[in-house]
């Protein structure tokens, strides 16, 4: 086996390259998602190491000693921080020239002829799932018989071997929880809404919607949602308990895990067996959740334990959701939304701006539809045209972007990329602080947190601690323009 270690490299302050399957950037407030799709090979290969540089605020002194006695390094890589990523290949090759490097990530798996051109010290980049891929690079099988990898030959040619098979049972993928309590500071990964500290893992890949800025569906993972059996994943979540007892929350970052309902149910009833849900018992679980949820799951999820969805609202104009392939009405949204809020359910609620179709009016629209139904948190973005999805091809043959992979500033803030003839991009990115300040600086709402930090010490500390960075981020914004 070759000596291996997984790599998210050292990048600006702040930056939540972890958060793959959305898209990567510097959050409103302190948030470091784990490293999973790094975690899930770094587990199948025995004696290798994970390091999450972002999350533990390490820079290349930090590390570089690492890249000594190694023989292999795989490099999670993003369009946000690629210039970065390749930067730090070029100093691993300096160091240690017989390494071999290979990168992962929706990135290099869109384009992966492209990102070999852009840098002489990559060997490989893997396309499609690749836990596999890694493990049969790492065991020292050649380039050239490994399904999956677009690879550098020794002539300089770049050679595309066959597509690598989707992986159907999912069983045969190991925990990654070990990897996490063996490689990283748990208490380094923050999320916003979720109780600290917390651990998130996969129990499914792919997503059945078909949302058109989504980029890990339609990259890496697929629309088929492939799933763990229930008592596979309650062995790990037996192993959080039991291992990592600092545990708060146990996210589930599947795309859409309530997209299966009899599957969730049986979940959330089996989690309910473990003492989730019940009085004293000391951690909650959350997921993401599309927002047409029906009350019976609700039911079924709060009441064994699930405290908070995340859910994807995006915009409150319905023909934008129509434009978008988002598959919700809003209709059915609120309906959701009101079965939450009566049944204790906390829900983090997203928006978009900038998506096909927006203008003011319609962004009006969703700031006061935001408003109406209320979630305890939200978050605004604004829509980022990732290579490898219908987003970016729609956007580049309209010309409301020029193509380029420069999505944030280099402090690693955000940039309007999409501009319309009647809505230019600096319009767009104005609007997300008025949309935060008009959703947050209302009397409420202020009561809802005050009353929140009021009942809780350390919510309390949490919470003014992030009135600090929230206000920060606003700042750092203006500077961006």
């Amino acid at each position: 086996m070759m000596r291996t270690l997984f790599l998210q490299a050292p990048s600006f302050d702040g930056y939540d390259g972890g958060a793959g399957a959305r898209y990567q950037m510097k959050r409103e407030v302190k948030s470091f998602w784990y490293p999973t799709w790094l975690a899930q090979p770094a587990a199948m290969v025995e004696g290798s190491k994970l390091i999450d540089a972002p999350a533990h605020d390490q820079s290349w002194d930090d590390i570089c000693h690492e890249f000594d006695d190694r023989d292999l390094v795989i490099l999670h890589t993003s369009t946000p921080s690629f210039g970065q990523d390749i930067r730090t290949a070029a100093l691993i090759k300096e160091r240690n020239p017989k390494i071999l490097i290979g990168f992962v990530g929706a990135k290099v798996a869109v384009e992966p002829d492209k990102s070999l051109a852009a840098t002489p010290h990559v060997d490989f980049v893997a396309r499609e799932e690749y836990d596999f891929t890694i493990l049969e690079i790492a065991q020292g099988n050649p380039l050239a018989t490994v399904d999956g990898i677009t690879w550098r030959a020794p002539d300089g040619a770049f050679v595309r071997n066959k597509d690598r098979a989707i992986i159907e049972d999912m069983d045969v993928l190991p925990m990654v929880s070990p990897v996490y309590k063996r490689d990283l500071t748990i208490e380094k990964y923050f999320g916003g809404y979720l109780l600290h500290p917390y651990v998130s893992f996969y129990t499914g890949r792919g997503c059945k919607s078909r949302c058109t800025f989504c980029l890990w569906p339609q990259t890496i993972s697929g629309h088929n949602y492939r799933f763990r059996s229930v008592p596979k994943v309650i062995e790990e979540v037996k192993y959080i308990l039991e291992n990592i007892p600092e545990t708060k929350e146990i996210f589930f970052d599947d795309d859409t895990l309530t997209d299966n309902h009899a599957r969730v149910e049986e979940l959330a009833i089996a989690l309910g067996q473990l003492g989730f849900g019940k009085k004293g018992f000391p951690v909650s679980w959350s997921c993401n959740a599309k927002a047409n949820v029906p009350r019976k799951t609700l039911e079924v999820l709060k009441a064994n334990g699930l405290r908070l969805l995340l859910v994807g609202y995006e915009s409150g104009n319905q023909q934008i959701l129509h434009n978008i392939k988002k598959g919700l009405r809003t209709d059915v949204a609120r309906q959701f939304t009101k079965d939450c809020h009566e049944l204790g359910i906390v829900i983090h609620g997203t928006f978009i701006l900038g998506l096909p179709g927006e203008t003011e009016e319609t962004i009006e629209e969703t700031i006061n539809y935001a408003k109406e139904i209320d979630p305890h948190t939200i978050q605004v973005s604004l829509a980022a045209p990732y290579p490898g999805t219908f987003l970016y091809k729609q956007a580049t043959e309209n010309g409301w972007f020029d193509g380029t992979d420069h999505l944030l500033t280099d402090g690693g803030n955000q940039i309007a990329q999409l501009s319309y003839p009647h809505l230019p991009a600096s319009v767009i990115f104005d609007k997300v602080e008025e949309f935060y300040k008009r959703f947050y600086f209302r009397p409420s709402k202020i009561w809802s947190i005050v009353s929140e930090m009021l009942r809780d010490w350390n919510m309390m500390k949490r919470r003014l601690r992030e009135g600090v960075e929230f206000f920060d981020f606003l700042r750092r914004r203006k500077e961006a323009t």
